[in-house]
């Protein structure tokens, strides 16, 4: 997929519109999960999610191999979408994101005023990106997908910053959206010779990638229901699960009210906000915890695009609905 060598290169990139987020050892979640803990806080980047990291890489690599692409378009839940709306605007290209009706109010705004022309259309992602792709056609722009191979670089450069100043991890806890980010990891991992084991995590009113992993192949749902937007996927990308299959030990499923009350423990540990995919590798390993006992054990922490209205929700002790 990509060499160390290209890797450091999209690091160096990267770094040229934002430094290396932290990652911090925590003492209270330390004491509530039992666990040596490494958080990875990519809700501390420019767009307050990982996925900035592969806009910023997808976008130079366009504008050196396709001078002639002036518009691009693409499907998102949020944090894929503000990522090219930051970095295509910078570059001068017209950016066009697709939304589910029911998206985010706040991501939204923020694609917006990151230059974007936001469009709502479809009850849910999938729907999302196919009227993408009507909208691309019809304009004669460049349709972006959700997963590419150079968003899988870029985004992999959190894992690299990571593996290396968290020093060697037992196991880490990804979440998985369409897959850039636990691919990257995995891919990261590999490289750099190391025996993590990584877990993915999808909300069980989004299991897709959960039953394709233990199918084999790749398995649609009808819906995609968790507040945890972030996870909100039905369709796997065949490529993205060919990864996870080889390099993944196991892909685990969390319920919303788990979900929530990771948000929580987030909040009054560390004072971070966490949206629901991000603070779901938390839930997931306060489920394993009597398997990790005494381990080092990572989490990343993808994002805090969490609306104000579902954060109030869940720091008074609720579930937000799902959408």
């Amino acid at each position: 997929m990509f060499t160390l060598d290209q890797l450091e290169a999209a690091a160096a990139l990267v770094y040229r519109h934002m430094p290396p987020t932290p990652q911090y050892a925590w003492p209270l979640l330390a004491e509530a999960t039992g666990v040596e803990l490494w958080v990875k806080h990519e809700n501390h980047t420019p767009a307050g999610a990982f996925k900035i990291r592969g806009g910023l890489v997808y976008v130079d690599r366009l504008r050196r191999t396709r001078p002639d692409v002036r518009a691009i378009v693409t499907a998102t839940r949020g944090n894929h979408g503000q990522s090219l709306a930051l970095a295509g605007s910078r570059a001068g290209l017209a950016v066009t994101i697709v939304v589910p009706e029911s998206n985010s109010a706040e991501k939204n705004a923020l694609m917006r005023a990151f230059g974007a022309e936001v469009v709502a259309v479809g009850r849910d992602f999938d729907a999302a990106r196919e009227a993408a792709r009507a909208i691309a056609e019809r304009q004669g722009a460049l349709m972006v997908p959700s997963f590419d191979p150079a968003l899988v670089l870029g985004v992999a450069t959190y894992a690299l910053e990571f593996f290396r100043h968290a020093g060697p991890l037992d196991t880490v806890y990804v979440p998985i959206g369409l897959g850039s980010g636990i691919c990257g990891l995995i891919r990261t991992r590999d490289l750099l010779g190391l025996s993590t084991e990584i877990v993915g995590v999808v909300a069980a009113g989004a299991p897709a990638y959960r039953l394709s992993f233990e199918a084999g192949r790749v398995i649609a749902t009808e819906r995609a229901l968790t507040f945890a937007d972030g996870m909100a996927c039905r369709v796997p990308e065949p490529d993205a699960l060919a990864i996870i299959q080889q390099g993944a030990a196991r892909v685990l499923e969390l319920d919303e009210a788990a979900i929530a009350a990771a948000v929580r423990l987030y909040f009054g540990a560390t004072h971070n906000v966490a949206e629901g995919a991000g603070a779901a590798p938390l839930a997931a390993l306060l489920q394993e915890r009597a398997a990790m006992a005494g381990k080092r054990v990572g989490l990343i922490l993808c994002g805090g695009n969490i609306d104000t209205d579902k954060f109030a929700c869940v720091l008074a002790g609720g579930v937000p609905k799902p959408f």
